[in-house]
């Protein structure tokens, strides 16, 4: 089910990194209901109607502060989704979040591939010169993860009760 859509992908060795489109709002839901996928990502589930739901991520498809794509694997398989954002133009700065919300490719190198694949983009065609990103403490998961691909711990911050570790990548 490769994507119909005309959007510039970006590839990798396991992932391709597609532009999200509306199509992709019902397997998106179900890692959005899914309360280990919201804790492992540090957001509150928010028990919404999929009807809610599919207002809000019509609208968020379009928010310019974003670039958002799916990950799927080279067989066209939607096995998560990944963002870059807070762009600061005078920095040369962004953010960058990622989450595999099919089990199955947990472990086997599909986000680090994903990570990799995005900040290639990120610094090559968005001339951002400083990537971070911010994981929670407890999941050292994530933290081997965003290692493997480069990333430093650089500080700790605390957001809504939740302590997080912040890691960051440079370009070059």
């Amino acid at each position: 089910m490769a994507s119909h859509h005309k959007a510039k992908i970006l590839e990798g060795r396991k992932i391709v990194l597609r532009a999200k489109h509306v199509d992709d709002a019902r397997k998106d839901y179900t890692w959005a209901s899914d309360s280990e996928i919201m804790r492992l990502d540090a957001a509150d589930y928010i028990p919404l109607s999929y009807s809610a739901y599919l207002v809000k991520y019509v609208e968020g498809l379009h928010d310019p502060t974003k670039r958002q794509f799916a990950i799927e694997t080279h067989e066209g398989k939607h096995i998560g989704n990944c963002v870059c954002y807070n762009f600061h133009n005078l920095y040369k700065e962004a953010e960058l979040g990622i989450v595999i919300g099919d089990r199955e490719y947990w472990g086997k190198g599909f986000g680090s591939d994903a990570v990799v694949t995005l900040a290639r983009f990120i610094f090559d065609e968005l001339e951002v010169k400083r990537i971070c990103l911010h994981t929670l403490t407890w999941n050292i998961r994530a933290q081997r993860c965003f290692e493997k691909c480069g990333f430093v711990a650089c500080g700790k911050e605390t957001r809504n009760g939740r302590e997080f570790v912040e890691m960051e990548l440079y370009a070059g």
